[in-house]
């Protein structure tokens, strides 16, 4: 796995200059990246930079087809290495030197950018496929570009780090129904809320709790669990100072669905907060599972990440450098923090609390 040393002098200037920035602006996400591995830990907080700018750009602009465009033209000029373009911004330039250093294909970049777009669109989504689609390009992709920035890059194992990716974001769907609702948004499958007798744009003009509802928020974290307990196969193939972190973030999140059903399925009246105490088990059971099983390592990749593993496949990443995988005895066990990046990374849970971060030209 490459170590950020083997970056030249420039970009390990570049990289440090996005953590630096992040500590300013972001500093849970800044915190938690002290305890990943030193070879994943400035390239993943480039990474970080840039989906979060991605996600602000599209999100709170107040043109957010100009916004995309704009994200796009920056991949042209990253992934060309266009040196005239990239001059003006430190976290283009440091993006640019971790996607030719490990890899990353610009397909996965964009299918984060069109996720965006997709919320931006509104979207509708019918059926669970049509759903995972959309889960496959905002936090699929995170899950192999995180997987390939930790040196993993066998179709198994991307496979399972995408189907975090997707379990994860049902789990989300399914807390913040009512949060979505009041938004105007709606991402539960239409189609299952119709089968349950609920009209979709009727409910979402006057969103409330009911037993049919209730039913469609079961079966769609039905889902996610599926996905989940196929998490273990692809965590065995991960460096093992990287498991505890994964491990938390697949525990807490899949825990959020419990909570939810533990309501009764009800998150439209409250949103589920897992208990700390339950926190604190599962950051203990997260320690205890670094050697899980691989039985289902062959479990066929969910067709909406097959683009992202195939993209992978496709592309080399530079010749290989000094292997960096700590050994067994220098696991970090400060899980809460490397769950607390994970986190972050799919969920952009700093928003509420997060200043800008200032790595890019102002763009009128």
């Amino acid at each position: 796995m490459p170590h950020t040393a083997t970056f030249d002098p420039a970009a390990r200037a570049d990289l440090a200059a996005c953590r630096a920035a992040l500590r300013e602006g972001s500093y849970t996400f800044y915190a938690a990246s002290m305890v990943l591995p030193a070879g994943v830990r400035e390239p993943a907080c480039a990474l970080y930079a840039f989906c979060r700018d991605a996600d602000d750009a599209v999100d709170q602009g107040a043109d957010a087809a100009r916004a995309v465009l704009a994200l796009r033209e920056r991949l042209d000029h990253i992934y060309a290495g266009d040196a005239a373009h990239l001059q003006a911004s430190v976290a283009d330039r440091a993006l640019a030197s971790v996607v030719w250093r490990f890899g990353i294909p610009r397909t996965m970049l964009d299918a984060l950018i069109e996720g965006f777009e997709w919320d931006a669109q509104g979207r509708r989504y019918d059926t669970l496929d049509a759903l995972c689609d959309y889960a496959a390009r905002v936090a699929g992709s995170v899950g192999a570009m995180m997987a390939l920035l930790m040196g993993v890059r066998e179709p198994q194992a991307l496979a399972r780090a995408c189907d975090l990716g997707v379990a994860m974001q049902l789990s989300n769907i399914a807390r913040d129904v009512g949060e979505d609702a009041r938004m105007g948004r709606l991402y539960l499958p239409r189609a299952w809320l119709r089968e349950a007798g609920l009209e979709p744009d009727a409910w979402l003009r006057e969103p409330r709790f009911s037993a049919p509802l209730a039913q469609v928020v079961h079966a769609l974290l039905a889902a996610a669990d599926t996905l989940y307990e196929r998490v273990d196969a692809g965590v065995a193939r991960l460096p093992l100072a990287c498991r505890p972190g994964i491990n938390a973030a697949r525990f807490l999140y899949a825990d959020i669905g419990h909570e939810v059903l533990r309501r009764g399925g009800d998150s439209v009246r409250q949103r589920a907060v897992v208990p700390g105490w339950r926190k604190s088990w599962l950051m203990a059971v997260s320690l205890c599972r670094l050697f899980p099983s691989q039985a289902q390592a062959d479990q066929p990749c969910l067709p909406a990440n097959r683009f992202l593993v195939d993209a992978a496949m496709a592309t080399a990443p530079a010749p290989a450098q000094a292997n960096v995988n700590p050994a067994w005895w220098r696991v970090d066990h400060r899980v809460e923090q490397q769950a607390g990046f994970v986190l972050g990374l799919f969920e952009r849970l700093e928003r509420e609390e997060r200043q800008p971060v200032q790595l890019w030209p102002q763009r009128r």
